[in-house]
């Protein structure tokens, strides 16, 4: 029998399904205090929660019975995914369940900044009738700016369209073929803040989204410019956001989620053009129903060790001991998260090229890893799973071909991403041991540990440069782990990739990027 708690609310029909399960045994205890459940996690096997529940490193020691942690929602911030992962516990979410009901307030808050819906609200409950005194804007003929296209942003695109907006939309991720079935017009970063008269964040909260509406976005923002921020908190700088609208730069808001929540002050209280919500995008009764019924169907699947269809992690993926293709599908990954932060196109085909005796295995599982690392840096949730259906939806074409005949190395990976005249190529492979290691990036080759943070440089092939490199990391005392140098030819370009013992500051990227001779520097995290 599998014992399972569950700390947040869910809906009757989740609950009524769950407890139908013969080899389930529910424990409902919605808002438990979060030492409760540390006295009695142990007990069980399952634990499904909400955001009221953090899922620490040391609940998950003390639950030592946990084969399943279960996220009642989308985001899954409140849980250690990392050491779930490492004590071989499955996380699982419910991942497009609140699609529409986010997309839906979304427009509600919109409608009550442009309408003044609030402040005349409150100016009726004092039995005060100022008809002129709350004068609002039609969204007709304006132009929204759209950050993210995914689920909810390409919602909002459907909506914006109804009330005859222009809507553009920023999303690097995507391929154009989304943008065109969606009828939204594809746009740079810079053209969307200065053009976009409401800018709506739905984009996922990593480190490429945090901060990204700064004060140096918003100065650049038509004044008067509406900001809503319905997808994660921090995406849009709060105090940039607050110093807008004292200026009047910024002429209303309306906030879904926060840096803190509950926010322990709240400035924004002071500005009756902000419409604030506590974060209840997915606060409907359709929205909760299919949550719940998506927890029904997971859970007792997760618990009987069988497929599910949101797995966050996938614990039994490891790196064992002379097993090649677990260790090709560490490396896989690996070289899909490289590839995310390297490329500046939104590409529209994958090339997978299966090398040596590599070509011989059944390769599917390297395919879905090389997709999981790839596309985790710009959606929410990726898993082998969902892989290749996330793939199909922002564009992304695959292709696979077997090459018996490669005799460099005994086994081998290659992938290669392109769009029309932009290529992008990266190898690998692993040694006896094992021990994965990159040895391709376009026409570059390597043999260099794919772990850590890795500065990808490249520069003009002329003497001293790997004294410049090195000289510069050393004056900021970065340590170096490996350098690996390739070129293409004598006195033309040159690459290197730096394994670094510190992170790097983005200022000092930069600042290497602009020496002599450099002609591009990136940092990589892997």
């Amino acid at each position: 029998m599998y014992q399972v708690l569950i700390t947040g609310a869910i809906h009757p029909t989740g609950l009524d399904a769950l407890g139908r399960e013969s080899d389930l045994q529910i424990d409902y205890r919605p808002d438990c205090p979060f030492e409760q459940v540390m006295d009695i996690i142990e007990h069980y096997h399952c634990i499904i929660s909400r955001s009221e529940t953090p899922i620490t490193r040391e609940l998950i020691d003390r639950g030592t019975n946990l084969k399943v942690i279960a996220r009642a929602a989308v985001g899954i911030g409140n849980i250690d995914v990392e050491y779930a992962t490492e004590k071989g516990i499955l996380v699982i979410n419910t991942p497009g369940k609140n699609t529409n009901s986010a997309a839906e307030l979304t427009v509600a808050l919109l409608l009550a900044t442009t309408r003044n819906v609030i402040p005349a609200h409150e100016n009726m409950q004092q039995l005060k009738w100022d008809r002129h005194r709350f004068n609002g804007t039609e969204l007709m003929g304006k132009t929204i700016g759209i950050v993210g296209l995914g689920n909810v942003g390409h919602r909002v695109a459907q909506f914006a369209r109804g009330f005859d907006m222009k809507v553009l939309a920023y999303d690097p991720y995507i391929a154009d073929e989304v943008f065109e079935r969606h009828h939204v017009q594809k746009t740079d970063w810079e053209t969307l803040i200065s053009t976009a008269d409401i800018i709506s964040v739905h984009t996922p909260k990593n480190k490429e989204t945090t901060g990204m509406i700064s004060g140096n976005s918003i100065s650049k923002m038509k004044q008067g410019v509406i900001l809503l921020n319905l997808a994660r908190g921090g995406i849009i700088d709060e105090t940039a956001l607050l110093d807008g609208l004292r200026s009047g730069h910024v002429s209303a808001a309306g906030i879904d989620t926060w840096d803190v929540e509950p926010p322990k002050k709240n400035p924004f209280r002071e500005f009756p053009q902000v419409v604030m919500t506590p974060h209840i995008g997915a606060s409907t009764t359709e929205a909760q129903i299919r949550i719940a019924e998506s927890m029904a169907s997971q859970v007792p699947r997760a618990l009987r060790g069988e497929v599910v269809d949101y797995p966050v992690n996938m614990p039994q993926i490891r790196m064992l001991q002379g097993n090649l293709m677990t260790a090709y599908t560490v490396l896989a990954e690996k070289l899909g998260s490289f590839a995310a932060q390297s490329v500046d196109f939104a590409p529209t085909l994958l090339e997978m090229k299966y090398r040596g005796t590599l070509a011989k295995e059944d390769c599917s599982l390297l395919k879905l890893a090389f997709l999981k690392g790839y596309l985790k840096h710009s959606h929410d949730y990726v898993s082998y799973v969902n892989a290749e259906q996330r793939a199909e939806s922002v564009g992304l074409r695959i292709e696979e071909e077997p090459d018996t005949g490669f005799t460099d190395y005994e086994s081998a990976l290659k992938c290669t991403l392109s769009c029309q005249e932009h290529v992008f190529k990266i190898g690998g492979v692993v040694f006896s041991g094992p021990h994965p290691r990159i040895t391709l990036v376009n026409d570059f080759v390597f043999e260099i540990n794919p772990e850590g943070t890795i500065l990808v440089t490249s520069n003009l092939d002329r003497p001293g440069m790997i004294g410049l490199i090195g000289t510069f990391l050393g004056q900021h005392n970065i340590n170096i782990n490996q350098f690996e140098l390739s070129r293409s030819r004598r006195g033309g370009e040159a690459m290197a990739l730096i394994l670094v013992d510190e992170d790097v500051p983005e200022s000092l990227v930069q600042e290497l990027s602009r020496q002599t001779n450099m002609t591009g520097v990136k940092k990589i995290t892997l």
